[in-house]
């Protein structure tokens, strides 16, 4: 299955979701955009301000991501495969009077970018949909200035390694580390598989190595890294944040763009 035939089935994917109403396509509440940045920014990655920074939202149709940093005083921009993603922010933006730039493209294909256009690039979960995510860090580290702050979160390799639900009481390791091949959809309907991996959409496992030793062959310097807590004590056996205690499904990255990114291909070409 070559690049195109992925992007365009996982296109699909997302403007069904949009269609359905699905809970990555609801739009911030009135309570979260009065305090935007204590919605969007636990950590305090961003700062206390970004009002009048530039920044992209890389990947992040659906509505809700563009009217928080709107909300929080930026310059919005949001790159999406999704048409019906981005006319959910088109929306909210005419609703909420916030003034966002759209385009439709790959998040490794940001020509309409300029080099140093941005402040800050917001990208959530989105790098398990590509085979190959090195030029995704390339791209980022092109359109932001020097110093400027990339904060990405991934799906964990060994969740998507791990079985979605348990076998015999046990998550069980299920797919190869080292593979070329997407991980195979799921075949369950329950909770867990619907909120760990997107129904239909074909995704890649990406090692630590191919995430964080990218971001720094793409001139990255890495300043944090947390993993959002899903786990909870008193969980129901089988149950999503039963999972999570013993497998956390994501992990955030705070990146900060040193010096020029390399354009030497040979660093981001698949390796067997």
């Amino acid at each position: 299955m070559d690049q195109r035939e992925i992007l365009r089935q996982n296109r699909q994917v997302y403007d069904a979701m949009a269609a359905a109403d699905s809970p990555l396509c609801r739009p911030a509440k009135d309570e979260e955009l009065r305090d935007p940045l204590a919605t969007v920014d636990a950590a305090g990655w961003l700062g206390e301000s970004i009002q009048g920074r530039n920044l992209l939202c890389l990947a992040a149709g659906g509505g809700r991501q563009s009217s928080l940093y709107a909300a929080a005083g930026a310059n919005v921009t949001v790159v999406d495969i999704s048409g019906a993603m981005l006319e959910l922010d088109r929306r909210v933006a005419a609703e909420r009077g916030y003034s966002i730039r759209l385009f439709e493209t790959s998040m490794d294909q940001l020509p309409m970018l300029r080099d140093g256009e941005f402040d800050i690039v917001i990208h959530p979960v989105s790098t398990c949909y590509l085979p190959n995510i090195q030029p995704v860090f390339l791209e980022v580290a092109r359109v932001l200035r020097s110093d400027g702050l990339y904060v990405s979160q991934h799906k964990q390799p060994t969740s998507l390694q791990t079985t979605v639900d348990p076998i015999d009481g046990n998550y069980q390791i299920q797919h190869r580390y080292y593979r070329d091949a997407h991980i195979p959809a799921v075949a369950s309907t329950s909770t867990n598989s619907r909120r760990l991996r997107e129904t239909g959409a074909i995704e890649f496992l990406h090692r630590w190595e191919e995430i964080i030793g990218g971001m720094c062959r793409a001139g990255f310097v890495i300043e944090d890294l947390s993993e959002p807590m899903h786990a909870r004590k008193d969980a129901h056996a089988g149950t999503f944040a039963d999972r999570a205690s013993y497998i956390a499904p994501y992990v955030r990255v705070k990146a900060k763009r040193k010096g020029q990114h390399t354009t030497d291909a040979s660093l981001w070409l698949p390796k067997g």
